[in-house]
């Protein structure tokens, strides 16, 4: 019976930024829940490359090549599934981009670009999909990707942080508005994850020997530790659960 709860057969789940790295990896754990995934991204050969990759295991996959930091993109490619039939009832925003810089030498296009692409990209993915699953009457998962910066900052990424603590307000405002309409908006706040990303912190010893004594678990998490949370979010396992954040993160916000 437990296991029913965690059953995504049926659903079509949407996560944006999934044709490598954290999203790839949620979106795996979600087919292999039994979900219907679409793949996004900007990078069409990547996608296919991500899409051919699952269909490979059996799973059932879809991909969208658009850029979810534009309002026009976002709204024809919902425009483009309605006329097909597709249906969003899962949504992972998990598409982001990062820029280091000190605040005193960032620029006004630099800033506004990381929020574009971290917290204006939510919005946008998230209303077209809640406009949907209010209209079907069905309910729905929106699930955003936050960070431990949502709740502690790091000097030099001002913007990131800033955006990720948007998320958290956002996820909450989410949360405010649609859950009398059965949809449940929550958060996951990974650590610091072993990503192509993060490929340079990972090869600088000063760094990695930092987040490693950070951590209690004194280690980088593996990408694939994000996916038992989305599936639980995702699932009917969380259906009385609105506008939290469960941190994955090894204990780094647990100790000063």
């Amino acid at each position: 019976m437990a296991h029913r709860l965690f059953d995504l057969q049926g659903r079509t789940a949407l996560v944006t930024g999934s044709s490598r790295g954290l999203g790839f990896s949620i979106a795996e754990g979600l087919a292999e829940a039994g979900a219907r995934v679409i793949l996004n991204g900007v990078d069409p050969g990547r996608l296919a490359s991500g899409a051919e990759a699952l269909k490979a295991r059996g799973h059932q996959v879809l991909s969208a090549a658009f850029d979810v930091s534009e309002e026009s993109a976002v709204v024809q490619a919902f425009e483009r599934w309605d006329q097909e039939g597709i249906e969003v009832d899962i949504l992972v925003n998990n598409a982001g981009i990062q820029f280091r810089k000190p605040i005193v030498e960032l620029e006004l296009k630099d800033w506004e670009r990381v929020l574009r692409g971290n917290l204006t990209s939510a919005f946008l993915v998230a209303r077209e999909a809640a406009r949907r699953m209010i209209k079907r009457g069905r309910g729905g998962k929106v699930i955003n990707i936050g960070s431990v910066t949502c709740e502690a900052a790091r000097a030099t990424i001002s913007p990131y942080v800033t955006s990720k603590g948007g998320i958290r307000m956002l996820t909450r405002a989410m949360a405010a508005e649609w859950a009398s309409h059965n949809i449940q908006v929550n958060a996951i706040g990974p650590g610091y994850m072993a990503t192509e990303m993060n490929t340079a912190l990972l090869e600088n010893p000063e760094f990695d020997a930092w987040v490693k004594g950070r951590t209690p678990a004194r280690r980088w998490g593996q990408p694939g530790e994000l996916s038992g949370t989305a599936i639980y979010l995702a699932s009917a396992a969380s259906n009385f659960m609105s506008g939290q954040i469960l941190y994955v993160d090894g204990g780094m916000l647990a100790v000063l």
